[in-house]
């Protein structure tokens, strides 16, 4: 197993980490099991933002949170602080079906929202989407990267087009290349892809999806895309969303390249080449009508909070996702309800679990705050606005520790965290893991661009030390093969879809002692002057020393 060298300062920070080390307690699996059973039942609805549910999910978690023994840590009213922080949002749904035709050489084809197509509802302002007839033009990877002079696009022109990109960055094939390998770049996200289209002026985007360099089946897809929308509100939402953003099966894309005269596979390796130009699927257009029902609400971070006892505005920071995708299109069953159970009811019951802790140990001499934010799966927006807008200043926050999906099954000898950042905060976990018959183990799937895909990002981006922690696949009881086989049932059966749902048979204790360990990382973290700090190569690293002064 590849092992992550600690340098000599990451040696000194942990050092004096382990001096101040308060005893890890226990943690109890069927408290658990219960928070995790109650949040992610039917009653809960799946816990969409701006739902019924949203408000029950608030109320369950105040109140867990009081019990536990935690302070309110959110936005000042009259002076005091509240247990929510408020997060203004566009949502946006469309009404009815949409109306999607494909025009291949002057014959119509209908296109079935869900089946070929997953169109989301439109963020860029637009109360109503009416696209006559729109040219579409294939990109390759959709990618300007002039630090890699790389451009996909080379000065095509797609005012009122639609622009077909695929998936994932230009080397994930091959493995070799200026996207870091088979290792996801923000490059390769489809996040990206929609800002840099609408940078591009493209009327719209067609995300082709394949299955392995999207990390996730057709399911997701349709399941995370058709539903309710939802963005932070922008000045100038037109600049970062065209009003058209969808993703097309595979077959699909095959199909039309083949209507155009055009070999898909061939134009794919084009794709992945600097030489690639932008080529036109002559003879085809698409066409999309529909109405959108647009409006500003308000959604709510959590947050409890333990005020340190020497250096209080200094921060350390758990957090977790409250929400999931809601009620949504049914599965074969006809169940409707998204409950969320590993995604992430399991996160948000640690929250409650570690803040219990904490309130019960010996008060830490920072401030140590317990975030769960609303939105994530609508693309991070909790931690987002947070980020933008921190309660308590980022220059002075000393690391974030973001739990998401947890493994509620039986223990493991190793752990992982998202993506292959190195950083401060990953030694101390190394560190502290071998306490507990722990070992790292990388990502294992850097293609799948885990690490742009939790709240830890939003932190990171802005230079915070912050990592998403993973439990792990070598299980005690059952090895790498047990551990393997359950990971890839989950996304496969479960991910995003109506399974996700609690089962009496999860025993929590893997989760329990995960617990034990982020207890030990942050709580060592909270009890000593140390800044943790991102690699010298680190693209996070500038950002973060620029704020140096503010630690002083």
């Amino acid at each position: 197993m590849k092992r992550l060298m600690l340098s000599t300062l990451a040696l000194a920070v942990s050092s004096a980490l382990m001096a101040a080390t308060v005893p890890a307690p226990t943690f109890d699996p069927h408290r658990l099991s219960d928070e995790v059973k109650t949040l992610s039942s039917d009653a809960f609805e799946g816990r969409g933002p701006a739902t019924p549910a949203e408000t029950k999910t608030i109320d369950y978690m105040v109140a867990q949170m009081k019990a536990a023994g935690l302070q309110p840590g959110g936005d000042l009213k009259d002076g005091k602080r509240s247990w929510t922080q408020a997060v203004p949002l566009l949502r946006t749904e469309i009404i009815g079906t949409p109306t999607l035709t494909l025009a291949l050489d002057g014959k119509n084809q209908a296109l079935t929202q869900g089946n070929e197509i997953a169109v989301r509802a439109p963020l860029d302002g637009s109360t109503a989407v009416a696209i006559a007839d729109a040219p579409l033009v294939f990109v390759g990877y959709g990618v300007k990267a002039p630090e890699r002079h790389w451009d996909d696009f080379k000065g095509v022109d797609l005012h009122g087009k639609i622009a077909v990109v695929l998936i994932n960055d230009p080397d994930f094939e091959t493995g070799v290349g200026d996207f870091g390998g088979k290792a996801m770049t923000y490059y390769g996200r489809w996040t990206y892809k929609y800002e840099e289209a609408a940078r591009q002026c493209a009327l719209g985007v067609l995300i082709v999806h394949e299955t392995a360099p999207a990390s996730y089946g057709w399911a997701t897809v349709k399941n995370s895309n058709t539903n309710t929308m939802f963005d932070i509100v922008r000045d100038k939402p037109a600049a970062v969303h065209p009003q058209l953003e969808a993703w097309i099966q595979r077959d699909l894309a095959v199909s039309m390249f083949k209507q155009a005269g055009l070999d898909f596979d061939a134009l794919k390796k084009q794709a992945q080449t600097r030489d690639f130009k932008p080529v036109t699927l002559r003879g085809e257009s698409l066409s999309a009508s529909f109405k959108v029902d647009k409006s500003v609400i308000t959604s709510h971070n959590i947050v409890g909070r333990i005020e340190g006892s020497k250096r209080p505005d200094e921060t350390v920071i758990y957090s977790a996702h409250w929400d999931h995708l809601g009620i949504g299109q049914p599965d074969a069953k006809g169940d409707r309800i998204y409950n969320g159970a590993v995604d992430n009811a399991t996160g948000t019951a640690a929250l409650i679990e570690l803040g219990r802790a904490f309130a019960h140990a010996p008060r830490p001499e920072r401030s140590v705050v317990f975030l769960n934010v609303t939105a994530e799966e609508k693309g991070l927006l909790g931690s987002e606005y947070y980020a933008a807008n921190p309660l308590y200043p980022l220059a002075k926050t000393a690391g974030v520790l973001n739990m998401d999906a947890l493994d509620p099954h039986g223990p493991a000898r190793n752990f992982t965290i998202s993506g292959s950042a190195k950083l401060g905060l990953l030694d101390d976990l190394i560190a502290d893991a071998k306490q507990y018959g722990m070992a790292y183990t990388p990502d294992s799937h850097p293609e799948a661009g885990y690490f742009f895909r939790s709240d830890h990002f939003s932190f990171a981006k802005r230079g915070v030390p912050a990592i998403s922690f993973g439990s792990g696949n070598d299980w005690v009881d059952g090895g790498l093969a047990a551990g393997n086989a359950a990971e890839k049932e989950y996304t496969a059966k479960h991910y995003h879809q109506p399974s996700d749902e609690w089962q009496a048979s999860w025993p929590f204790t893997g989760m329990a002692r995960d617990l034990q360990l982020l207890y030990t990382v942050g709580s060592q973290l909270a009890n000593s002057d140390q800044w943790p700090d991102w690699s010298k190569d680190s693209e996070f690293r500038a950002t973060r020393d620029a704020t140096a002064a503010e630690r002083k």
